[in-house]
């Protein structure tokens, strides 16, 4: 049976492999560049963490709120953020398909676009670089907060991590819907995107209550780290919101990046090419 543009889903599926498999054979291209690389990511954002260590042990709680516990809501934003790369790599990286003039070649394929601009591209080094550090902070934090590992919180956990990086693929594309105007799009994607991550690495009931609501209802990183963390933890400072929040992770990522994807169509409508394929 045909689903998608004359392919079945198993074509889909098989072609979406092969994609990967020459992603990974470009990457291996230069195997000690790229470990160097992949180090030099995992090293970079380990200094956040020491960062946030040696700040914590100035203090035995901080509004209620141990180290381990901390660090456990920190992890979630580089394991959600690690699945988000290996998966939509291409989303990240949009703009800059849109300068070099790369997606004209997209657009001429029987796939959809897309499908594409998601296969296209993998950055094992990112994916390597913050997945090491999620699993150091997840190793080290989930047995020391007392976490009984059920099949259910299993299940919630999962979901949530893929949730988040869907809002996180979400928030990307939506800086990327501006590239089919403005070309280039670098200063804001960091403004939507890394500079409210920064926000999200400590509990959202720490910032005024403005703060609050961007991360919320604007720019949902509450979504990615805190929600999750304290469906788990359940710390006081949780009830300051809706107990439903909890359990709307993936429903939030699906229903934003439905949404930017309109948005991203319309934009679609309006390209032309930059002239920069060779």
């Amino acid at each position: 049976m045909k689903d998608y543009k004359g392919f079945t889903i198993f074509e889909i599926i098989a072609l979406f492999f092969s994609y990967s498999k020459l992603n990974l054979k470009t990457t291996l291209e230069y195997k000690f560049d790229r470990v160097l690389l992949a180090f030099a990511i995992f090293c970079r954002e380990m200094v956040s963490v020491i960062v946030m260590y040696l700040i914590l042990t100035r203090f035995v709680r901080i509004k209620g709120w141990e180290m381990n516990e901390m660090l456990f809501l920190y992890s979630f934003l580089f394991l959600s953020y690690c699945i988000f790369v290996f998966i939509f790599t291409g989303i990240r990286d949009f703009d800059g398909m849109v300068y070099s003039g790369d997606l004209d070649r997209f657009l001429i394929r029987p796939l959809g676009l897309m499908y594409q601009v998601i296969a296209s591209r993998v950055d094992y080094c990112a994916t390597i670089g913050h997945g090491a550090v999620g699993i150091i902070l997840f190793i080290k934090t989930s047995g020391d907060i007392g976490i009984q590992w059920t099949a259910s919180n299993i299940a919630y956990y999962l979901t949530a991590l893929i949730g988040g990086a869907i809002i996180q693929a979400a928030l990307f594309m939506l800086s990327s819907c501006f590239s089919f105007w403005t070309i280039r799009t670098t200063n804001l994607r960091n403004l939507i995107f890394f500079n409210s991550r920064r926000f999200a690495g400590y509990p959202i009931s720490f910032y005024p209550v403005i703060i609050q609501k961007l991360l919320i209802f604007v720019v949902p990183f509450a979504f990615v780290s805190f929600f999750p963390s304290q469906y788990f933890l359940r710390k006081t400072d949780m009830n300051m919101f809706w107990d439903g929040y909890l359990y709307l992770t993936p429903v939030v990522g699906v229903v934003m990046f439905f949404l930017v994807y309109k948005l991203w169509t319309v934009g679609l409508k309006n390209y032309s090419s930059s002239g920069n394929s060779m």
